[in-house]
């Protein structure tokens, strides 16, 4: 894989979290993928984990919106950086902004790791 296929395996990835198609993000991940926010301690593995992850995160948002991303690829290494903004529609139509950091490992075509560093509350409630 090379710099700019990684660089739109994270586009493919972001579109569908913020089209919330479960399918198309489950699509850029590896059935045993770990998914961790390691500003917050949390750890989950595998789709049925990341998948419930997202559920709510869509449910207790009006929207998501991920832009503004710089990328660090590196395809020698497998792995790309990807520093980017974060709009958050609550659910009372309030704007919630963050600047958030993922690392993702790949392997073949997909991410086999996920790690998040997240600015302000986790987003991604696990409960």
């Amino acid at each position: 894989m090379t710099d700019a296929d990684m660089i739109k395996l994270v586009k493919t990835y972001f579109a569908a979290v913020d089209a919330e198609d479960l399918p198309g993000v489950l699509s850029t991940l590896t059935p045993g993928c770990v998914f961790t926010v390691e500003t917050h301690g949390v750890r989950l593995q595998g789709h049925g984990e990341i998948e419930g992850m997202f559920k709510r995160l869509w449910s207790n948002h009006r929207a998501v919106r991920h832009d503004q991303f710089t990328f660090v690829p590196s395809a020698a290494e497998a792995r790309i950086a990807a520093q980017f903004q974060v709009t958050n529609t609550l659910e009372t139509g309030a704007l919630a902004y963050k600047s958030n950091c993922n690392f993702f490992h790949v392997t073949g075509m997909r991410f086999d790791s996920v790690a998040v560093y997240m600015a302000g509350e986790n987003t991604l409630n696990t409960q």
